[in-house]
């Protein structure tokens, strides 16, 4: 398979976006790949430091002069950029091919032996911990990720094996250009609601998904959802599916579970209700069981050993901003999550009052996009109430326009009567910043929860808790 890439080596290709994650990860792929690689995005990311390393020359902004200056072969566009958008409206008018993210990664991915891993929430994780565990095994998988892996310090990377592993985006339905060997989905919610007006059009999609995997290869799904016990009853699945959840009732299950006090959790892994001993993971929570259960059933259909796949998951720290931790001042610790959807934000709090059951949580959370607040601001509300104090931002709009009487007020105001005077309103940053330090005491967790630009408040949080105490 040494001419897979052969349809991509040598092009010239300019991606709209390269600082997020997925474009990010993209343009180092293709850039190991033997492409000639240019970005643009509206702002640096930190992201971007990896490309500048590899000498990809990457321009804040986007205009349509980018076109004569790089001369692609294809452009690029990730799906927070408008198809109207000038710069993408040039390169139609001059004949060069427009694609989207998935579309690339694709021709990457299907001339290989693909782990696609999709779901609502835990792909990134779930994903990353695949990753690690064939890395540690030698397998030398390509990998392509929403979010960095820690040991492997990287989001992307060019393996030489045959396998690639993949976090595959439900968001805007992209997902479906993807043949996977083994097809992973760890849940299925109703998420993304400017893409998907109903539940049914979210089972629709992932129903599409899994139908596009490749003939002999496996489907792997996790039963304790809802939204997958929904999509098998209601949908005709082809293919060999696995499946994974609590007890032995499932192809691969967990019981006896443990949380260690300060981080990690233990279960018994049941295959087939067969005992196949005792799995440690450094990573906490239930969710985080889970996912390593759906990381055990692919490693085991790529062939890794038993003891390797334990390993791997033992030394496995997180992916990063989930439930990272960013700083400690004082007795107070500093974590940071992208959690950005009421489930997501539970799991997290709940995990973190599992790790530290006598310590005070304070969240800061920032809502992401306008179109999931007003779908979701009562869930939000009730999530947050998990917090011992709750700190909430304006909603970040990433792509999307403000809409008439959407705010964050929405969540405030849905708080119950008893848990209102947790929360709090901040309007910016520094308002935000000076207020957590002054509700700060020894021994609290302060976590940062959101999809937007929440992640770099931590260290700030640090820096000027720092101050004080000086």
């Amino acid at each position: 398979m040494e001419n897979r890439d052969v349809n991509l080596k040598n092009k010239s290709i300019h991606l709209m976006g390269i600082g997020g994650a997925g474009m990010s990860g993209l343009a180092l792929l293709l850039d190991q790949i033997g492409c000639k690689v240019s970005g643009c995005d509206t702002v640096r990311t930190s992201y971007i430091k990896h490309l500048e390393e590899r000498n990809i020359p990457v321009i804040i902004g986007h205009e349509a002069k980018h076109i004569d200056e790089f001369m692609p072969n294809i452009l690029v566009y990730s799906s927070a950029i408008p198809n109207d958008h000038p710069e993408i409206l040039k390169a139609w008018q001059q004949g060069i091919q427009v694609a989207r993210r998935a579309e690339i990664l694709s021709r990457i991915f299907n001339v290989r032996r693909g782990v696609g891993v999709a779901g609502t929430h835990g792909k990134t994780t779930t994903s990353s911990m695949i990753s690690l565990v064939a890395e540690e095994a030698g397998l030398d998988p390509t990998i392509a990720i929403g979010g960095d892996v820690l040991q492997i310090g990287t989001n992307a990377k060019l393996g030489q094996s045959d396998y690639m592993i993949a976090e595959l985006d439900e968001s805007d339905r992209s997902f479906v250009y993807f043949h996977p060997e083994i097809s992973v989905v760890t849940n299925i919610d109703w998420d993304h609601r400017d893409h998907y007006m109903t539940f049914k059009s979210v089972t629709d999609a992932f129903a599409e998904f899994l139908s596009n995997s490749k003939k002999e290869g496996k489907i792997i799904v996790c039963m304790e959802d809802g939204g997958i016990r929904r999509l098998r009853e209601e949908y005709s699945i082809g293919g060999e599916i696995e499946t994974y959840g609590w007890g032995r009732s499932w192809n691969w299950g967990a019981a006896e579970v443990r949380h260690h006090a300060g981080g990690g959790v233990a279960y018994r892994l049941f295959h087939d209700g067969e005992d196949l001993g005792v799995v440690e993971l450094s990573v906490s929570g239930e969710h985080n069981v889970l996912n390593s259960l759906a990381a055990y059933a692919a490693a085991h259909e790529m062939g890794i050993p038993h003891d390797a796949v334990l390993k791997g998951l033992k030394v496995f720290k997180g992916a990063k901003r989930r439930l990272q931790k960013t700083g400690e001042v004082n007795g107070i610790m500093i974590y940071d999550d992208y959690g950005h959807h009421p489930n997501e934000i539970s799991a997290t709090l709940g995990t973190v009052r599992k790790i530290f059951p006598d310590r005070r949580i304070v969240a800061v959370f920032q809502p992401h996009r306008f179109s999931r607040t007003a779908a979701l601001y009562k869930e939000f509300a009730e999530a947050l109430s998990l917090a011992d104090r709750a700190f909430i931002l304006p909603i970040y709009g990433s792509d999307e326009r403000p809409m008439e009487g959407v705010s964050s007020q929405l969540i405030f105001d849905a708080a119950s009567d008893d848990m209102r005077s947790h929360y709090e309103l901040s309007g910016n940053f520094d308002d935000l910043i000076t207020s957590v330090c002054k509700a700060a005491r020894s021994g609290d967790i302060i976590l940062t929860i959101g999809a937007g630009s929440v992640g770099t408040l931590g260290q700030k949080i640090a820096a000027k808790l720092g101050e004080i105490s000086a």
